[in-house]
């Protein structure tokens, strides 16, 4: 595996051995193997996300004892095994927030899509945005424990910088967190003229602990493309430059898909 390895894995904070070592330290180096080289390059087919599998089967296998526990121990008394029901319902749940669907992205010039499942809670003009260098439009998504918590790009883009900021863990409804929660801000720049400028921010909420990105700084990624997830329910932000040719297609209580709900419009052509 070492000598199949790509780039280098200076940065990593441990050692490089394989593929599933990059899996929380994508970004913080350069090493990678080809597709044909990954011999757990199979999991991709998993419906679901590769970065919650660790929780799937930390969780899942107990979750999975306690349900046949009672028809093993008491198998000749069929009303103790209701016993079972509940952890069949939270491993039932772990699947289902983990799942990894798959999402057919809208084409078209000057689309963006929602970087995250869930509803659309604020639609809030900005005056002025440091990174976009004028006046945006800032869209918040709030993510239930029951939606897909899978982020994907807004439209094509190159990954410029990343800021992560240390914070609280309020509720994500609370317009508070926004600002003082723990949170991943992204910034993007599209790949086509006029190269407009694009955040998006990763927000932790009560229950979510967990913020995961896999982009690199430089790296180009496609319309819809998978690049990370928040663990348990959260805020998802998409920060758009405001001009004259933007229109915004979603407003608040709307529901949204990540890379297949239209959020925006711009006229004049691709970002």
């Amino acid at each position: 595996m070492a000598q199949r390895m790509h780039g280098s894995p200076v940065g990593a904070p441990h050692e490089i051995l394989d593929p599933r070592d990059l899996k929380y330290c994508w970004n913080r180096c350069t090493a990678y193997w080809l597709p044909a080289d990954d011999p757990f390059h199979w999991r991709e087919r998993i419906p679901l996300a590769r970065w919650g599998l660790a929780e799937t089967q930390i969780m899942g296998w107990p979750l999975a004892v306690f349900t046949v526990l009672p028809a093993i121990l008491a198998p000749h008394t069929p009303w103790l095994w209701f016993l079972g029901l509940v952890p069949l319902v939270i491993l039932g749940w772990l699947f289902y927030f983990f799942r990894d669907p798959t999402r057919r992205v809208p084409e078209g010039e000057g689309m963006i899509v929602a970087p995250a499942d869930g509803k659309v809670v604020d639609v809030t003009e900005l005056a002025h945005d440091e990174y976009i260098g004028g006046p945006a439009m800032r869209i918040g998504i709030f993510l239930s424990i029951f939606n897909v918590h899978i982020n994907r790009a807004p439209c094509a883009a190159r990954a410029i910088e990343f800021r992560y900021h240390p914070g609280l863990f309020l509720n994500a409804l609370n317009p508070e967190s926004a600002e003082r929660n723990e949170s991943l801000w992204i910034a993007l720049e599209g790949t086509e003229a006029p190269y407009r400028r694009i955040v998006v921010r990763q927000i932790a909420g009560l229950i979510a602990r967990r913020i995961v990105c896999a982009a690199r700084p430089g790296q180009v990624m496609t319309g819809g493309e998978k690049f990370g997830m928040i663990k348990l329910g959260s805020r998802t932000e998409l920060i758009l430059p405001r001009t004259a040719d933007l229109k915004v297609e979603v407003r608040p209580g709307d529901k949204i898909q990540a890379g297949a709900t239209v959020m925006a419009r711009y006229q004049s052509g691709s970002p």
